[in-house]
């Protein structure tokens, strides 16, 4: 297993204009969606449920080649830079 590389991409979002939780789901319900589909990575939201404008979202990425889950998790974070703008307000990724 130690030819296993497994990258996490952790997004945080401030939705400014989301006024209620039903306008937070649906910027998180269309990042989810076009991530999960366009990247074939797993994605969820992980914090913020209660919260109208912020929202805490994880995409995991595995394969036996580390350069292949960062090139992919550094696309993931650049498609979803370009999707949310300046909601998109903070991006790390771990690998094990």
């Amino acid at each position: 297993m130690s030819d296993t590389a497994i990258g996490l991409l952790r997004l945080e979002l401030r939705i400014e204009h989301a006024h209620s939780l039903k306008d937070r789901r649906q910027v998180v319900r269309s990042l989810k969606e076009r991530l999960r589909h366009r990247f074939n990575v797993s994605v969820a939201e992980v914090g913020g449920q209660d919260t109208w404008q912020r929202a805490s979202v994880s995409i995991v990425a595995v394969s036996g080649d580390r350069a292949y889950v960062e090139e992919a998790l550094q696309a993931v974070e650049q498609d979803a830079a370009a999707q949310l703008g300046p909601m998109l307000v903070g991006a790390q990724i771990e690998f094990w």
